[in-house]
């Protein structure tokens, strides 16, 4: 089992601690309601240092990542990050990631921590395509900390005076000087709220994390678990690798067509990409129960005649809500939002309708 340069800390402040991608992380602190709140009223503080973490380079990286990813990176300039997926040649996902232009010759990619090994090996494969390209892992050399919530930028300007007017709007990011160590800091996150996450060598982790920690005092900045985590990005309907995507759905069946350039002159995945498009036949959309019954990832949906017509993705009791919901790979012609559907549980029926994403509006 991998630790990430945090994982001391977790244990002296009473994390319960879980192996989670092959690392040993927090799920949670306080409680999971008690640090959902925390982010949505204040600010919250993650440890993702899980996540993969790599570096592309040469002056081949701009057309390895257009034939690589979905999305366009040519549409990026320096100092700007995308979201974006890597498919195989039938249209499943490989990942989901975030792409950052720290330079034309220069791209820097966070992978999900369970899929890191398979990405990078992908990538691998193709990378002898391009003429001048060099591919490196740095995920065993980087920590990111994710910094959220409607204060969080209040508790990054006291730790990094003046760094707020270089991140203008979200999916950008500033390289910026934490002690004597370069800290990459993005206007990305998870959560649905204002923040950040910041990426640094191992060395400095503990002593960011503690300083941010301090200088959130005032606003009940808490430090925040997967289990949050996950909460927290089901209300805002963001897909979780493993739940609303992977190997066998197709980004046109998932609510990430927009991620998803078909007017780009080539990608790996874009024919079946473009035969989904033709007619596709499912979509993602969010649920609420009527009833109190806590949906499960691979629950089924009916109808009102009691034919199957969903399979729900993720669930969970919302702690904004205080309801039953979750997220459902949904037959199109049911995914209008108050359409009534039935969730089965253990032979039981319980009422429900389907929901239109997000659940909730950021603070």
């Amino acid at each position: 089992m991998k630790k990430t340069a945090l994982y001391d800390w977790h244990q002296r402040h009473g994390a319960r601690i879980i192996d989670f991608g092959g690392y040993l992380m927090p799920v949670q602190y306080s409680g999971i309601i008690a640090e959902h709140r925390a982010v949505r009223s204040g600010a919250g503080l993650f440890d993702v240092s899980h996540m993969g973490n790599f570096v592309v380079r040469g002056g081949g990286a701009t057309r390895f990542l257009q034939h690589m990813t979905s999305n366009d990176v040519s549409r990026l300039s320096d100092g700007e990050a995308q979201y974006t997926l890597m498919l195989y040649p039938d249209g499943g996902i490989v990942d989901d990631l975030i792409i950052y232009r720290m330079a034309l010759d220069t791209w820097f990619m966070v992978v999900n921590a369970s899929n890191m090994e398979k990405d990078f090996e992908w990538l691998m494969q193709h990378v002898g395509e391009f003429d001048d390209v060099s591919l490196e892992n740095r995920t065993d050399d980087l920590s990111l900390i994710a910094l959220q919530g409607p204060e969080s930028m209040s508790v990054l300007e006291k730790v990094f005076p003046g760094v707020s007017p270089s991140l203008p709007k979200p999916f950008t990011f500033s390289t910026q000087r934490f002690h004597e160590y370069e800290a990459v800091i993005a206007a990305t996150g998870y959560t649905g709220e204002k923040g950040v996450e910041i990426s640094l060598p191992n060395e400095g982790a503990e002593a960011l994390w503690q300083a941010l920690m301090d200088a959130g005092q005032d606003v009940g900045i808490a430090p925040i678990g997967l289990g949050a985590r996950d909460t927290l990005r089901l209300e805002m309907g963001y897909p979780l690798y493993g739940h609303e995507i992977d190997r066998t759905t197709n980004p046109l069946e998932t609510r990430l067509k927009w991620v998803t350039r078909l007017e780009k002159e080539e990608f790996i995945g874009k024919d079946a990409c473009l035969e989904v498009s033709r007619n596709p036949q499912r979509t993602v959309t969010g649920f609420i129960m009527q009833e109190r019954a806590i949906p499960r990832q691979g629950f089924t949906l009916y109808n009102l005649k009691k034919e199957p017509v969903g399979e729900v993705c993720s669930g969970t009791m919302s702690p904004t809500l205080q309801k039953p919901l979750g997220t459902a790979s949904i037959l199109r012609e049911y995914m209008a939002p108050g359409t009534p559907v039935l969730l089965e549980v253990r032979g039981r029926y319980f009422r429900g309708q389907v929901e239109q994403l997000p659940f909730v509006n950021n603070s």
